[in-house]
């Protein structure tokens, strides 16, 4: 049976292709851009940025900002992240905060994968996916990354995976801790986060 005939007997039976699902799928939000958040731990935003070694080995970054006090939650560096490798980041910043109610990412084979979509359904967590052709979906970790590059990637020679490590945890503590940003009424991501807090519970 050829093509055609396949395809007129299919019709006329009424038939219909099966549409297929996207991967994602118990955890992910609607493709409808998600509300704003309000509060401290509700929503994190999540990254890759990366760099390279002096010898030339090339670094990946996953970078976890809360997109409310733009707090840098983690910044965890290796010369290659799998998506196991992203639970386990999300773990273990969560036995410290608490789970969030979203976490938006970008369509990256690390976050579309198994494990997190397990992670996030077991857990109470909406992924939030940017849209195709939408980086502004994801724009507080953009912005971070886009700072991250020029006042600390672009600023150092990295000799060892563990001297990269340690310049970009100095780097990640100064921001939280030291660097007052004009979206928070000039206070830094650490105090912004303790007054929140502080009125969260008035």
């Amino acid at each position: 049976m050829n093509h055609k005939r396949f395809y007129r007997l299919y019709r006329d039976d009424g038939l219909s292709l099966r549409l297929k699902k996207p991967r994602r799928n118990v955890s992910a939000a609607n493709r409808e851009r998600q509300p704003a958040s309000l509060a401290a731990n509700e929503m994190w935003s999540v990254d890759f940025g990366s760099d390279a070694l002096v010898d030339g080995r090339r670094l990946r970054a996953l970078t976890v900002v809360d997109a409310f006090t733009r707090e840098a939650l983690a910044i965890d560096l290796d010369q290659g992240i799998k998506g196991e490798q992203v639970v386990e980041a999300m773990a273990r910043i969560s036995s410290i905060r608490g789970a969030p109610k979203t976490i938006r990412v970008d369509n990256g084979p690390e976050f579309i994968s198994k494990a997190l979509d397990r992670w996030a359904y077991e857990n109470g967590v909406t992924l939030d996916f940017s849209r195709p052709g939408k980086p502004t979906d994801n724009a507080f970790v953009e912005s971070f990354n886009g700072r991250l590059r020029d006042e600390c990637l672009n600023a150092h020679w990295f000799l060892s995976i563990a001297d990269a490590r340690a310049k970009i945890e100095a780097w990640r503590r100064d921001h939280n801790e030291r660097r007052p940003h004009t979206s928070l009424g000039w206070m830094t991501p650490v105090e912004y986060a303790a007054a929140a807090a502080i009125k969260a519970a008035e």
